[in-house]
């Protein structure tokens, strides 16, 4: 079987849609980024690779594991018509939770899951057993997560931490001692992004199904005006401490990067937040998300250019 028949097979299509493959691969950025922002240059060529695959698989399991753990709750929204694929949305690019829709087997699933997660678990070893334990505790954590949908909307406190926990990994697969305040600010601005850019927009695309189960999301607890404000307050962070976070790393930035930081900031982050703020619709929810998602590859970018042109 030839390499395109692959990667164009049905079942391997519903499966690289279980882990929101198109948004991982996305989210590889984060955590490349901060290694090269930590460094301050190049990792070697060996801890690259293997960090890329350790990373992507890491990505593959953990979104595969949010659609494991909630395959009741999701399968309850399908039914009453929730989950709609086509949209303008980012994670729709593919099915939507295809476990829930039946259209990919629980063993599958567990499968898919699984396979992957011991790649990462392998390559988190081989890089510094300390990225092995952080992959442990982002999995917990990440189910942790997904249970605590009808408890509360502080889990999206929980979400933030899981998503600074790849780039924290990668930290230290290049630094085995990285500086206490580069993590800190890293989780910061990693945290703000992610409640504000893709964790309150994607729960207020759901906002209907969520009302109607009686979750815990910040939209349905604090309303959809004041979770538009918090969204933008945590943007506005983001955007600050962006450039707090490059300016404690060991690269110089000139002023025409930190001017491309803040074009991506406003065009990304600032201006869709307003919008959302302004409009309080769903559709402005979809854009903030999908905008927001390219936040982490633009400043990748930006950095990858001051260190390639230097």
């Amino acid at each position: 079987m030839s390499l395109d028949a692959i990667l164009n097979h049905p079942r391997l299509k519903l499966l690289l849609a279980l882990s929101r493959t198109p948004h991982g691969v996305i989210d590889i950025a984060t955590p490349a980024l901060a290694a090269l922002l930590c460094l301050g240059h190049f990792p070697p060529l060996v801890t690259t690779l293997l960090g890329l695959i350790t990373v992507m698989a890491g990505y593959t399991a953990v979104y595969a594991l949010n659609d494991l753990v909630d395959y009741r709750t999701d399968r309850e929204k399908v039914r009453v018509g929730g989950y709609g694929d086509g949209e303008d949305y980012l994670d729709g690019v593919l099915v939507r939770h295809p476990l829930a829709k039946g259209v990919l087997t629980l063993p599958e699933g567990i499968m898919w899951a699984g396979g992957w997660a011991l790649v990462a678990m392998v390559g988190a070893w081989l890089l510094n057993p300390v990225c092995f334990y952080i992959f442990l505790a982002g999995g917990l954590l990440e189910a942790i997560y997904c249970l605590l949908w009808r408890v509360t909307p502080f889990r999206a406190l929980i979400n933030g931490i899981v998503k600074s926990l790849g780039a924290v990994a990668a930290v230290y697969a290049v630094n085995p001692k990285p500086s206490i305040i580069f993590l800190i600010v890293l989780c910061s601005w990693i945290f703000f992004w992610e409640i504000g850019g893709q964790n309150i927009p994607n729960d207020w695309t759901d906002i209907d199904e969520d009302r109607r189960f009686k979750a815990k999301t910040i939209p349905v607890k604090l309303g959809l005006a004041r979770a538009g404000l918090l969204a933008l307050a945590c943007l506005v962070a983001a955007f600050f401490v962006t450039f707090l976070l490059v300016w404690i790393s060991p690269l110089t930035f000139g002023m025409l990067h930190l001017l491309a930081l803040a074009g991506v900031g406003v065009w990304l982050l600032l201006l869709p937040a307003l919008r959302l703020v302004e409009a309080n619709d769903r559709q402005q929810a979809m854009d903030l998300f999908n905008k927001a998602s390219f936040f982490p590859l633009s400043v990748f970018v930006v950095v990858l250019i001051r260190l390639l042109l230097l």
